[in-house]
């Protein structure tokens, strides 16, 4: 795995992690900033990792550490793993949505059923949407028009670890 891979692993992380809602939020934003020193560093991740080295990179604790060496080694850890079974990746996509943060994404996905970015398009489409918490006919329309912009867009729909879906 390269230092984008590794990156992209712990943003996904960090992502699933806030739309569970469980965990610490400084836990998520460890995470987060993980993510950002190992995409910026300006040398290859898997020789600090294999000299023992991984707690100089700034941000990076002992924890965070081992799921690095964890990744490196095997393709996942422990808590990926976990998390990839309990929340849909459609569920994480629908972030890339504006207006779309872990708690709305985590109420449509809980309350409504919506586990990707076309369902949520399409429910607000028909209507479905009004009357759960937050969501009225503005907002459903408001949907509509950022899932129009968000496909449209340069960049493909979805976080940068997802292959685009509509």
């Amino acid at each position: 795995m390269n230092n984008q891979e590794v990156a992209q692993t712990f943003s996904l992380l960090a992502d699933m992690l806030d739309v569970e809602g469980k965990e610490n939020k400084f836990a998520i934003l460890a995470y987060r900033r993980a993510a950002e020193q190992i995409a910026n560093l300006d040398r290859d991740i898997n020789p600090i990792a294999q000299a023992g080295e991984l707690r100089s990179i700034p941000g990076i604790g002992q924890a965070i550490a081992d799921k690095i060496t964890a990744l490196l080694d095997t393709g996942s850890f422990d808590l990926l793993e976990r998390m990839k079974q309990t929340i849909p990746a459609g569920v994480v996509e629908m972030l890339a949505v504006p207006d779309m943060g872990p708690k709305r994404v985590k109420m449509l996905w809980e309350q409504a059923g919506i586990t990707n970015v076309a369902e949520l398009e399409q429910a607000a489409r028909d209507g479905k949407l009004a009357g759960l918490p937050g969501i009225g006919p503005k907002m459903e329309a408001k949907i509509i028009a950022n899932v129009e912009i968000t496909r449209n867009a340069a960049r493909p729909i979805g976080p940068r670890w997802a292959s685009p879906i509509l």
